[in-house]
């Protein structure tokens, strides 16, 4: 199996809800988000996938995150924007865009948010 891994960044506002601490109030992050993914064939050339294209079918989704309140935001207006759900978020928008591009042949294997450089979440199927 072949992994390959990018990184991006946001900064983004959130509250949490049904939370009693500092963190129900809004508050924001420099966030960090890591996307791996897998596959078992190379392309011809060598590659599981060019970094290129995967920063730009991840490009989307965290532009639509960065500088805003993500609470605001479907889905997350009801589901609370927890690291573990923006993690589950990247994980699933990404994959959707991915398998457009290389018809199944490479999936997302984890999705990792960083809220801090010491607390990070992570899905993976």
């Amino acid at each position: 199996m072949y992994e390959v891994t990018v990184e991006s960044h946001f900064s983004s506002g959130h509250y949490l809800r049904d939370y009693h601490g500092k963190c129900e109030n809004p508050h924001g992050h420099n966030y960090r988000v890591l996307v791996t993914l897998a596959g078992e064939e190379l392309e011809p050339n060598g590659l599981l996938l060019d970094f290129k294209i995967l920063k730009d079918i991840l490009k989307p989704v965290v532009n639509y995150l960065d500088h805003q309140m993500i609470n605001d935001l479907e889905p997350f207006t009801t589901v609370n924007p927890s690291a573990e759900n923006l993690a589950k978020y990247f994980f699933d928008e990404t994959n959707t865009r991915l398998s457009d591009v290389t018809k199944g042949r490479v999936r997302v294997k984890s999705s990792t948010i960083f809220e801090t450089n010491t607390s990070q979440a992570t899905y993976s199927e």
